[in-house]
């Protein structure tokens, strides 16, 4: 028996045969055309787009039928890649230029493309990756007149190990009735993940080289809560995730249970259940009764275009978040732009350059102060949707993101008034919206009692704040043992962030994974959050974590946390106290 540790992207538990899918490498050689040949050429090139374009019609009515809107639009931002000029316009002229072939031409711009991604920091940003290799892969294949493969030899249930796979390959998993996957590349956020997530279906990703151990109908088990891949299990191990895989679908049916029911532990301490979501995020699949948006991401609202969007464009989208939720907070995050998330029409405007450490360069809050124009075009976006008489009820706020020093939330303040004076000069109703702040940069965490009397609320960024304060790149997978919640300098800060802010009377709140973690947001109850602000995905079963605890007992855990420095020891003890399995 082999027991490999990934990462679990999507929970569950599968056992069946092993379905080895083989890597398809994209390859052409530097071969050099006559000028008579380049037109016909390019010629191949165009018609493999059109091919490619019909392809993802089909992917996109597919995903509409099967997933719904949501994913429906991650095939939109495919075909907007497909049409981007670096695509569209760059690669015929290389074969016009350098005289070579349309394969060549397209896998020397995905090459450069790809060692712009490797400089990327954010994990969600370089996920972006597989889809640009999903779009380049079917247009190589229609170039090189090759099909598709895949899935095709499947008649029977099995588990697919992979060393990728790509969007469009995932939507296929569930016409297959495969019952999971594993990939030896990839992390949570990737869109791979998140369509399993959506599929309910068991995924772990990010296990190096285990596609290259496993044979072909070999027994293995994917266990996605652990992050788990176990290969040929003995008997003993197979009757325990036997017994599990009956506890956790069971466990599935009884969460609907208590939607309704409201987010408090055992012994009466409430917490706000809140949701992290993006603007582009398909409403209509979210029926839980959460307390509100914790975050809602905009910066995607600049991503893939090539203009920045305008101000009715953006109240368009944030009316529509908050008439869903309405008489209910929903928090809008100013975008989270620059550095690693660039967009080509800032690349273009000089407003981004090439940095050496772009997750600590020009991004957040920070880009917008340097470019304030863009700040007030979403700032007059969101005062203008808070007017809307059918959404009066919604406690709107606004979140600053990557705030590092005061004169950033004074400098962002004063835009603010300048903004809301530019309205009331129009006759416009400006509402009082509470302004808040993202504490994800060690810098302000420890000057937040400096900081805390200009601000109405906060919001622990814990997946940034973990990282700065390690030093450690959370998406580099050499040292992702080293980024850990468990280590007690991330727990001590977090404390002191906490008991900063209520000794001034504002709540706290945590917007990172961690908050879905069901060993560490017992931690996070007992040091006295306030709200916890999770995906829809995991909203349930966060709920679920919080009703099965006492605030009392996670309260003792973490006074004795708080005084150990080994993060093993601190992990084991918070697992053996509280009742939950490692």
């Amino acid at each position: 028996m082999i027991v490999i540790r990934g990462v679990g992207a999507s929970s569950g538990i599968a056992m069946g045969p092993a379905y080895i899918l083989d890597a398809e490498k994209m390859r052409a050689h530097k071969t050099k055309i006559s000028k008579t040949s380049v037109k016909s050429e390019v010629l191949k090139f165009k018609n493999a787009v059109d091919l490619t374009l019909k392809d993802l019609d089909t992917a996109e009515a597919k995903a509409l039928k099967m997933l719904g809107k949501e994913h429906a639009k991650l095939i939109e931002t495919h075909k907007m890649i497909l049409q981007d000029p670096l695509i569209k316009k760059d690669i015929p002229n290389k074969i016009i230029k350098e005289n070579v072939t349309a394969e060549y031409a397209l896998l020397q711009t995905l090459e450069t493309l790809d060692e712009a991604f490797n400089r990327i920091e954010d994990t969600f940003f370089k996920e972006r990756r597989h889809d640009l290799f999903d779009v380049c892969k079917k247009l190589h294949n229609h170039i090189a007149k090759k099909s598709e493969q895949k899935f095709k030899d499947i008649t029977t249930p099995v588990i697919v190990i992979a060393h990728t796979l790509y969007p469009s390959d995932t939507i296929s998993l569930q016409e297959k009735k495969v019952l999971g996957f594993t990939t030896d590349i990839g992390g949570k956020t990737s869109h791979t993940a998140l369509l399993a997530q959506t599929m309910q279906l068991p995924a772990v990703v990010g296990l190096l080289n285990a596609s290259g151990q496993i044979k072909n109908g070999e027994m293995i088990i994917i266990d996605g809560e652990q992050g788990l891949l176990i290969v040929a299990p003995d008997k003993k191990t197979l009757d325990k995730y036997k017994k599990l895989r009956k506890q956790y679908l069971e466990s599935e049916k009884n969460l609907k249970a208590i939607d309704k029911l409201p987010t408090i532990t055992k012994d009466g301490h409430k917490i706000k259940l809140m949701l992290n979501i993006d603007v582009s995020e398909d409403l209509s699949k979210i029926e839980i009764n959460a307390d509100g948006v914790g975050l809602l991401r905009t910066e995607f609202l600049f991503m893939n275009r090539n203009s920045a969007p305008g101000e009715e464009e953006q109240k368009s989208v944030y009316t529509r978040v908050l008439k869903h939720f309405k008489n209910k907070p929903v928090i809008i995050r100013l975008a989270d732009l620059g550095g690693d998330k660039l967009c080509q029409y800032a690349i273009d405007k000089e407003l981004c350059i090439k940095e050496d450490n772009p997750f600590m360069g020009l991004r957040g809050i920070r880009l917008f102060l340097r470019y304030p124009d863009m700040l007030k075009t979403q700032l007059r976006a969101i005062y203008k949707a808070a007017e809307d008489k059918q959404i009066k009820d919604t406690n709107i706020k606004i979140m600053i993101p990557m705030v590092s020093t005061l004169a950033e939330i004074l400098e962002t303040k004063k835009i603010i008034k300048e903004v809301k004076n530019e309205l009331i000069l129009t006759n416009a109703k400006v509402e009082n919206i509470e302004v808040g702040i993202m504490v994800e940069v060690p810098s302000c965490a420890l000057t937040l009692d400096n900081i805390l009397g200009e601000v109405d609320f906060i919001s622990i960024g814990t997946n940034d704040l973990i990282q700065y304060i390690l030093a450690t790149d959370r998406g580099n997978p050499k040292i992702t043992d080293m980024y850990d919640p468990y280590n007690p300098s991330v727990l001590r800060i977090i404390s002191l962030i906490i008991k900063t802010a209520h000794q001034k009377g504002k709540p706290v709140a945590v917007c990172g994974d961690i908050a879905t973690d069901k060993n560490i947001s017992p931690l996070l109850v007992g040091l006295g959050i306030d709200s916890l602000s999770v995906t829809p995905q995991t909203y349930l079963k966060t709920k679920q974590k919080i009703r099965n605890i006492t605030f009392e007992d996670c309260s003792k855990v973490v006074s004795q946390s708080l005084l150990m420095a080994n993060p093993k020891e601190i992990k084991k003890f918070v697992v053996e106290n509280l009742n939950e399995n490692p």
